[in-house]
């Protein structure tokens, strides 16, 4: 039978399951990708586990989130990873290297591995034909200490592409219209598998930027063949050895599939604050804008820079608009100095920032209340800037540079000259003296490891009982993202490495009581809480901290009418039970202030129904929750969570419970 791309790669690392559509399967992996936002927390979990080394053939940690030094925590942090990665033989890139994901992409990406990082956006590794997945940090510890990855096998979603992007229309535009037409949850439990003619007039780092965004759409992944295109990118970066060309079988079956002209599109703009909420750029033209920003993981190449230098030259932003010029790498740095774009910029007013993910994470450059924030990043979830109640749009280098020359939102067509096209570096400078390797084993195991005073081991959590009763703390909405969960930014990511201290900005942004009131019933009640949630609960980031921080406040159940792929692994990771409520009618009832009851919780995850009742105070009506159906993710639910399981004390955990 003919295969798709991805099929190709499932195949050829799958370790455990059959490869069928829905079933429960194992990968292989070979390579892994932690950042400094969510690796603090892999360190801990390797040290939990009892590593000794990681037995990849790759892995890597990058400082890209955190860079801002405003005191201590985050150099001292920087110092603990980076102590970390010589003790357990992990790759590690300095603050100032650049951006986790196009980083790993010139140094470590290879057509036809797999790589698994903690942080949503590693599908961008698809771009070189690599099945890459984005996980909470405790899978990918355990996927450095050589297990398998737990996958449901996916389904695989065909995009053919056709034509050519005319001028003023990039990379961006193409996944804006990907997330018109499906929504932030159309990709739900599927890898996107580009193909067509269309690639050809697609550089490695365009698909990059559509490889990236893919995880906007709940996509488990984004996959692009290994073509010539690939080839040459390698070759660019010294790497041509590593290439290996990958491409689906002709007549593979898709069980989805769309179409995209790329001849057909036009700028595209996502308004605030959701990235599906994409309308053409004419619609809304002449908006005034506060700020223009370039740069992040999900725009991350040459030509994002180069073409806005192009656009800028000999011209002034006004005195009105702040241009924030965010390069995404030393390497890059280098690149644009060497070519004059960087003089443009500056000449035009730009504002310099260093090399890192900075204002994509709220880390700096947070835009005025009340102002328009135009930006090639990935997302504008509520708040995600740094500023509470922010108005930020997503869009192309080619429309926000545009935007910034004119104060106001423009259609980059309406520039008064050619469409800029610049080619490509045919060579790269890379800044080896930034990545450290491994140490050798003999060396790294006299390696002590770097603990500042607010790094903290992983509190220890009970497994959950037979029979819970629980109040319902939160009642919330559709689309609820983990940024709104736990924030990044400046306030909260400092204290990642200290679970107690990070779990007083739970959900702050939308119940700034809720800290107070879960640690209170923790504390008196001593049972928990649950919190009701509507559709693509926990979508966006992977942090999970936004588990962890919740079940350390009490957490113990969420209702929901249905989970983002990677929050409902990291609840069952950590022992939170997912249920999910079919009927709209019970959910639409459920409200903050019930008190839910469940008996027999752990023969109904022992056994093989699909089904738990659900009591609702004190029996005035009751309701069924389907449970999670994967056998392994209820072995772990009655572990008590995935350390316990692999450490052997999940067993005794699990006996005490069921006598």
């Amino acid at each position: 039978m003919p295969l798709t791309l991805t099929e190709k790669l499932i195949h050829g690392h799958l370790r455990r399951g059959t490869p069928e559509r829905g079933a429960a399967i194992g990968l292989g992996i070979d390579q892994t990708l932690t950042q400094d936002a969510t690796g603090t927390l892999v360190m801990l979990e390797l040290e939990a586990l009892g590593l000794d080394r990681v037995r990849t053939q790759v892995s890597a940690q990058y400082v890209d989130h955190n860079l801002l030094q405003t005191d201590e925590k985050n150099a001292d942090d920087h110092l603990f990873l980076e102590s970390a990665c010589r003790r357990f033989g992990i790759w590690f890139s300095r603050p100032g290297n650049g951006v986790s994901h196009p980083l790993h992409m010139q140094r470590f990406g290879r057509p036809g591995a797999t790589l698994v990082g903690s942080d949503s956006h590693t599908p961008a590794a698809g771009a070189l034909g690599m099945l890459a997945i984005g996980a909470g940090g405790l899978q990918v510890a355990t996927a450095m200490a050589g297990h398998p990855l737990p996958l449901t096998m996916p389904g695989v979603f065909g995009v053919r592409l056709e034509g050519r992007l005319p001028d003023w229309v990039s990379a961006k535009d193409v996944i804006l219209e990907m997330l018109r037409r499906h929504g932030v949850d159309g990709a739900q439990r599927m890898v996107i598998e580009y193909h067509g003619p269309g690639l050809d007039g697609l550089s490695a780092m365009d698909r990059h930027v559509i490889a990236n965004m893919g995880t906007e759409l709940g996509a488990t992944s984004t996959v692009f063949p290994a073509d010539r295109e690939v080839a040459r990118y390698l070759e660019s970066e010294g790497r041509g050895e590593d290439f290996t060309a990958l491409v689906a079988d002709e007549g593979a079956a898709f069980d989805r599939q769309d179409t995209i002209d790329l001849g057909a599109l036009e700028p595209l703009i996502a308004l605030p604050s959701s990235p599906d909420r994409v309308v053409p750029v004419r619609e809304v033209a002449g908006r005034p804008i506060y700020q223009a920003y370039l740069g992040s993981s999900a725009n991350p190449g040459h030509r994002d820079f180069a073409v806005p230098a192009a656009m800028v030259a000999g011209r002034t932003v006004p005195d009105t608009v702040s241009l924030d010029v965010n390069p995404t790498s030393r390497q890059l740095y280098d690149q644009l100095a060497a070519d004059g774009s960087l003089e443009r910029l500056l000449a035009a007013g730009a504002r310099l920032h260093q090399t890192g993910c900075n204002g994509c994470i709220g880390m700096g450059q947070a835009p005025a209340s009340g102002r328009n924030s135009l930006r090639t990043v990935p997302r504008n979830f509520p708040g995600r800037s740094g500023t509470r109640e922010d108005s930020v749009y997503l869009c192309s280098p080619e429309t926000a540079t545009a935007s910034a020359l004119a104060g106001c939102i423009t259609d980059p067509r309406d520039m008064a000259m050619d469409c800029p096209r610049p080619d490509p570096p045919t060579r790269s400078r890379a800044f080896h003296d930034l990545l450290e390797a491994p140490l050798p084993p003999e060396r790294a195991i006299e390696v002590r490891i770097v603990r500042p005073g607010h790094v903290e081991a992983l509190p220890e959590f009970d497994a959950l009982p037979d029979s819970i009763e629980l109040p319902v703390l939160l009642d919330l909405g559709d689309h609820v993202s983990t940024d709104e969960i736990l924030p990044a930014g400046t306030r909260a990511l400092p204290y990642r490495s200290s679970i107690p201290e990070i779990s007083r900005f739970a959900f702050d942004q939308v119940a700034p009581d809720y800290a107070g009131e879960a640690a209170a019933c923790r504390d008196e009640a001593g049972t928990g809480h649950a919190i009701v949630a509507g559709r693509n609960f926990g979508q966006g980031s992977s942090r999970e901290h936004a588990v962890v921080a919740t079940r350390y406040l009490g957490m113990r159940v969420v209702l929901a009418r249905s989970i983002a792929r990677i929050f409902h692994q990291n609840l069952i990771n950590f022992g939170v039970l997912p249920l999910i409520v079919a009927d709209p009618d019970r959910h639409a009832r459920l409200a903050r202030g019930d008190r839910i009851a469940i008996e027999g919780l752990r023969e109904a995850l022992r056994g093989d129904g699909r089904h738990v009742t659900v009591s609702v105070n004190g029996g005035d009506w009751r309701f069924d929750c389907r449970l999670p159906e994967n056998r392994r993710a209820r072995d772990l639910l009655l572990a008590g969570g995935l350390i316990p399981d692999l450490k052997g004390t999940g067993d005794a955990a699990a006996r005490s419970h069921d006598r």
